[in-house]
């Protein structure tokens, strides 16, 4: 089952109070970004986040959950209504983030 637009949404709309986060279309889901760094993604109505100790620190009893078959597990946002859980999560992941690989250019 892909993600629904409306639950897409709704995820935007809670961060909506953080400037930098960004989304793209992948294959029926949709990849997250804050600032330029993917910190996880929306999968099948899941909002997933990468494992980094921030992450953990903030959601301490998420389950950790595989976005697809063959991908790391990731951790599970379960409050995904809590618009300032969501915004505080991202900005204490951010650092822990790698940086975006640099774009490969056209020959």
């Amino acid at each position: 089952m892909a993600t629904t637009k409306e639950f897409l949404a709704e995820i935007l709309d809670r961060l909506s109070g953080l400037d930098g986060v960004t989304h793209r279309p992948m294959m029926g889901e949709y990849i997250l970004y804050y600032n330029g760094k993917i910190v996880g993604g929306i999968y099948d109505n899941r909002l997933l986040v990468k494992p980094v100790k921030a992450a953990i620190s903030c959601l301490p009893d998420a389950p950790y959950e595989f976005p697809y078959d063959g991908a790391k597990p990731m951790l599970r946002v379960t409050k995904t209504n809590d618009a300032a859980l969501l915004q505080k999560l991202l900005c204490a992941m951010y650092d822990e983030l790698p940086a975006p690989k640099p774009k490969k250019k056209k020959q």
